[in-house]
């Protein structure tokens, strides 16, 4: 049992809406809590949007509404689709809240007089796509920004920088000391090469050229910058303050894991980190920077014409409970791997792990329960389980804890599969229906109890990924929804009537439709 964990996902820019790329982070960090929260009772979940900047200041001036109005609007549409896929964040923060504001101008005003902040005139290449200047190296061969093959634009300001450039060394040694720090490992000496060739980074910009932001304490003529307005959501939003932080920041922080793309590793695992390290606050335990979704192995795209909203797949499938989706978004790639979303893959892996593996083999448990023993279970049946499937259960639910821990949440939901696929092989190879017509009816009760056994880890086991499913599975084994692994000890079924057959209903229904998107271009 740990006694907290605090996770943080990236916040979404609220220049348009939420799609499935959006989704998947916070699904992969949702499954992360809700798995925490069955070892834990303090594990906390923020999530938020990113409100300030040009490009949301543009967009607002195009549709004629001030950049407010596009950011509520908008975020109101984040806040739909969270609920959708019922993440269960316990909060989420807007860069446009007043307590935001505040605590970034004390945190700018603190690295100021730390002198890592100062004021410099700079000619550099910015990218209105990444909000960010550019080193012309990084530029591709025809001196495009490699996210969005536009041209950045030379600007010439003075501006506030912040002294990156001091923490070089600094940083590079902790994460060479840390191997957990960031995550997948693969992902390390990328930022140790970038780490190289580091610069100081501008913090603000010029209110002419970026009025949609927070005003530079005494200086009104500057805008802070996103890196230290975005980036201090994290400490912000649990009640960091300079001079007299909350309870629940002293309680929460640091952070134990933040969860978001690779696009966005350097500004975590480097610029974040320097502003950490200068602020003398401890540094999150873990950055787990995950893969992309591409849809039917093209990357998203306006143009494409393959951006794809959640809400789009539920309704296309008929789904009332997003447990599918949820469930295979998480499986969808391996650790900090690029997944793909493809409807006949969804439709296909759904069918087989939750309606075909787990579905199918409680339902004809129970059936059989019903069927041989009036869905009773006696004392005696309780008194002989298989004893193989019994460690087997006990060792996977060690391996998916294990799993999370490395951040291998694909895998983990790939253990509870195959674990569930054992447990079929059982039934076949043991055939209760047949001990059942030689009169063998002890043995068959010890069938039938060890498989529904085994449903009771699986339920505990698949919870994270789908909450309604794994309750399902639970209620009709007669059992209090309660998903800690501290319940996980053999022979939690207790004797008594278990269910009646009017009460056996699929927890998973097989999908039959397909994501008609040539129907909706029509």
């Amino acid at each position: 049992m740990q006694d907290k964990y605090y996770l943080t996902t990236a916040i979404d820019y609220v220049n348009g809406v939420p799609h499935i790329g959006h989704a998947y982070e916070k699904i992969l960090a949702d499954i992360i809590i809700r798995h925490k929260r069955q070892l834990t009772d303090n594990a906390y979940m923020l999530t938020g949007t990113d409100e300030h900047g040009i490009k949301i200041q543009k967009t607002a001036a195009k549709r004629g509404i001030t950049p407010k109005q596009l950011c509520d609007e908008n975020f109101s549409q984040f806040e739909k689709a969270w609920k959708t896929l019922e993440i269960s964040y316990d909060k989420i923060i807007r860069t446009t809240d007043e307590q935001h504001k505040k605590v970034v101008k004390q945190i700018f005003k603190k690295l100021l007089l730390n002198g890592d902040i100062y004021k410099h005139s700079y000619t550099g290449l910015y990218c209105s796509g990444c909000e960010s200047f550019l080193n012309p190296k990084d530029l591709t061969p025809d001196g495009l920004c490699p996210d969005h093959q536009k041209k950045p634009e030379e600007v010439t300001e003075e501006n506030y920088f912040f002294r990156l450039t001091k923490y070089k060394d600094k940083i590079a040694d902790y994460i060479k000391s840390h191997p957990d720090f960031i995550v997948p490992s693969i992902r390390v000496n990328e930022i140790l090469n970038q780490l190289e060739n580091i610069e100081d980074i501008s913090v603000s910009r010029t209110r002419e050229s970026v009025e949609w932001g927070i005003e530079v304490p005494d200086d009104p003529s500057q805008t802070i910058y996103v890196w230290i307005d975005a980036l201090s959501n994290y400490i912000t939003a649990i009640g960091y303050d300079t001079e007299n932080p909350s309870d629940k920041f002293k309680t929460l922080w640091p952070c134990d894991v933040h969860v978001i793309g690779k696009d966005i590793i350097k500004f975590h695992s480097i610029y974040w980190i320097a502003i950490l390290m200068s602020l003398g606050l401890e540094l999150p335990k873990t950055i787990f920077a995950h893969g992309w979704i591409t849809i039917d192995r093209s990357k998203m795209s306006k143009s494409l014409g393959n951006v794809i909203a959640p809400k789009d797949i539920l309704d296309e499938f008929h789904l009332e409970k997003p447990d599918a989706f949820r469930y295979y978004m998480a499986s969808a790639a391996l650790i900090g791997k690029d997944g793909n979303y493809s409807d006949e893959s969804f439709k296909e892996k759904v069918n087989a792990d939750l309606a075909n593996n787990i579905g199918n083999l409680l339902n004809r448990t129970l059936n059989m329960l019903v069927k041989y023993f009036n869905g009773e279970i006696k004392p005696e049946f309780i008194t002989t389980p298989d004893s193989n499937i019994a460690v087997l259960a006990n060792n996977t639910s060690k391996t998916v804890i294990d799993c999370f821990n490395k951040f291998e949440i694909g895998e983990a939901a790939n253990a509870v599969v195959s674990f569930a696929d054992t447990v079929n092989k059982y039934v076949t190879d043991t055939a209760p229906w047949s001990l059942a017509k030689e009169n063998k009816m002890l043995e068959c009760a010890k069938v039938l109890y060890t498989v529904l056994e085994a449903m009771r880890y699986i339920a505990v086991m698949l919870y994270p990924f789908c909450p309604n499913i794994a309750g399902d599975i639970l209620s009709q084994l007669n059992i209090k929804p309660d998903f800690k692994y501290n319940t996980l000890k053999w022979g939690g079924i207790s004797q008594g009537m278990l269910i009646k057959k009017e009460n056996i209903k699929p927890v998973f229904v097989r999908l039959d439709s397909e994501l008609a998107l040539d129907k909706k271009k029509g």
